[in-house]
């Protein structure tokens, strides 16, 4: 693509309005000296009415019903119970158009708790159809139902829904597309458009796994494979008649909506012998960087696109995890793998591309670091340069005391303590009721404390490997402390990994918002040096960043969208253990900036 292509395909989007504004001009202009003044400003009112309408025609209405029920499947040689949407493994996509407003029912008929989260949506001014459970809503109760309902405002590309409620997430989940509202992207139209939902399954009861993980206070045990669209691949015992195949033609151009829905582990993903050129990631347009490997971390997505130039033949995509984790017990340390088809042909051994190892870090940092934001695409917006609030927050794992019984195993050789997890020595602790969005609407006292700290409470050498040993640094009291902001304040967040237990790779996600990657690095962050490498023109915009292993992420997002945002680490063992804050955005000045009140139907805790 050439370098103006993006900003082109932003004035050929309004090419069609910009004509009919300039031809009502002319007629104005013509108007004026053969009628009176009040007869052309009636007929400009109508044109410019019919101009409105027309750019508003193609907003619908998309509703959806989801089934949230267990159902029996067969994986890996056993038959289990899971809970899934519509008895489906992932669950239905939904597809739309920017400017839609979506209503998706869901009616509880499993045995547990749930909520939806639609995930990287900017829920502008429908914060309570967020999902997050205890943050903008209380769960759907089993038996019980809640209808969400939200418009999807300048937004298009790939996202993706899924349960917020404990490990469901590892079954409930799907794809949300939203397509472009002038019908083009900025690059060539692919010939066909494919999801590919990267998993993680359990043989086990995964509501079960995680209640004796807490019970220990230790992380869940590992899943027992990776899965490409819900199939684990003909690598794991039982799956190689399921295995997920892509059937292509020779000499097209295919976009691939790569999605990782896994609950604890980045992965790598390839196809044997080809390159990806990645057009977004987390529904923003990017630069297109050409590629042979993608990495996601949970939560993570990215378009690219797949010109099937190869030899007609079968070849494997793959994926296994990428593990950055140091003192940490062994991974699932396997591989999930799909077939590309060319043509229909017969097959009988796919070439296996060749993926990175298992701690490929420099691997991983080159990705991510590599890609840049698209500027003047849709949606695009500039980085915001003039900051009302900065914040440093150190993440990582802790320790807390197990409880009266003393029956924990997270923490070797003591059996007194449990995992846990800090933002700037803050384990966060979820509420019982009402969630905190209500809480913070109605003025609700105890549920939470707007005294986040902008800064550790404690500073030390954040990334020294010496202190794994320093069980000073160990500790954090849980609690619920969020931080509070006032509308339209232009935010900066520097995320911090420690060593306090080992460095790890955190993918850290706002809810609400998508936000500027300013900058990445290793080691303790720099506020002087560090700051003048930022990328202030035209950074990746994402809604989840990987914040290096014993390194730190910079991000810059303006806080226009008032509510109660949850910001939290998006392996889900981390988020259980209290790797997570809520960002209270304060209502702004006028109705349109207002958060309205609930909707009469939110459950209840």
């Amino acid at each position: 693509m050439k370098p103006n292509d993006g900003l082109r395909f932003k004035y050929e989007r309004f090419l069609s309005v910009s004509s009919i504004l300039e031809t009502l001009q002319a007629l104005r202009k013509s108007l004026h000296r053969t009628m009176v003044r009040q007869e052309v400003a009636l007929l400009l009112a109508s044109a410019f009415a019919l101009v409105i309408m027309s750019s508003m025609a193609s907003a619908a209405v998309v509703e959806h019903t989801f089934n949230v029920e267990n159902v029996m499947v067969r994986k890996l040689c056993y038959k289990r119970v899971i809970t899934a949407v519509n008895g489906a493994l992932p669950g239905p996509t939904i597809q739309v158009t920017e400017g839609d407003t979506l209503v998706v029912h869901v009616f509880n008929k499993s045995p547990y708790n749930v909520t939806i989260h639609w995930h990287g949506v900017f829920q502008l001014l429908s914060g309570w159809a967020d999902g997050p459970s205890y943050i903008t809503q209380c769960p759907i109760r089993p038996g019980h139902s809640y209808t969400y309902k939200f418009t999807i405002t300048n937004q298009e590309g790939t996202l993706w829904w899924h349960a917020h409620v404990s490990l469901l997430r590892a079954t409930v989940y799907g794809a949300l597309v939203i397509l472009p509202k002038s019908g083009h992207y900025p690059f060539p139209m692919p010939h066909k458009q494919f999801p590919i939902i990267l998993g993680e399954w359990w043989n086990g009861n995964v509501i079960d796994i995680q209640n004796q993980a807490q019970q220990l206070g230790t992380a869940p045990n590992n899943s027992n494979a990776f899965t490409i669209n819900g199939r684990p691949g003909d690598l794991y015992p039982c799956s190689k008649k399921h295995t997920y195949k892509l059937k292509v033609v020779h000499g097209k151009t295919y976009m691939l909506r790569i999605i990782n829905a896994a609950l604890n582990s980045q992965l790598f993903f390839k196809i044997a012998k080809h390159k990806f050129t990645v057009v977004a990631v987390d529904a923003s347009y990017t630069d297109p960087y050409v590629t042979d490997v993608v990495l996601l971390a949970p939560g993570q997505t990215a378009d690219v696109l797949l010109i099937t130039d190869q030899i007609p033949r079968a070849y494997y995509m793959a994926a296994r995890p990428y593990v950055s984790a140091q003192n940490a017990p062994p991974s699932d340390n396997t591989t999930t793998t799909g077939i590309l088809i060319y043509d229909k042909l017969p097959y009988t051994s796919p070439v296996m591309p060749r993926l990175p190892v298992l701690n490929d870090t420099p691997t991983a940092y080159k990705f991510s670091t590599s890609l840049t934001s698209l500027a003047w695409s849709p949606n695009w917006k500039p980085v915001p340069t003039k900051l009302d609030e900065e914040m440093l927050v150190t993440i990582g794992l802790s320790v807390s005391p197990c409880g009266p019984t003393n029956a924990c195993t997270g923490v070797p050789n003591n059996p007194a303590l449990r995992l846990s997890a800090t933002m700037n020595n803050a384990s966060f602790l979820l509420p019982k009721s009402p969630s905190i969005l209500q809480a913070h609407f109605f003025n609700v006292k105890g549920i939470y404390t707007p005294d986040f700290p902008d800064q550790p409470p404690l500073k030390f050498n954040y990334t020294n490997p010496a202190n794994v040993n320093n069980r000073a640094l160990s500790f954090a009291l849980q609690n619920t402390r969020v931080k509070q902001v006032k509308y339209n304040a232009t935010v900066e967040i520097v995320f911090q990994d420690t060593t306090v237990l080992g460095a790890e790779n955190h993918p850290m996600h706002l809810h609400g918002y998508d936000f500027h990657v300013v900058g990445q690095g290793f080691g303790n962050f720099d506020p002087v040096e560090d700051r003048k490498k930022f990328n202030l023109f035209n950074p990746v915009i994402r809604n989840t960043v990987g914040v290096p292993a014993g390194g730190w992420a910079a991000i810059r997002f303006q806080a226009n969208n008032p509510g109660a945002w949850i910001l939290h680490c998006h392996l889900d063992a981390h988020l259980t253990f209290g790797l997570a804050t809520v960002i209270i955005v304060e209502n702004g000045p006028t109705p349109s900036s207002m958060l309205p009140p609930p909707p009469p139907d939110l459950p209840q805790c």
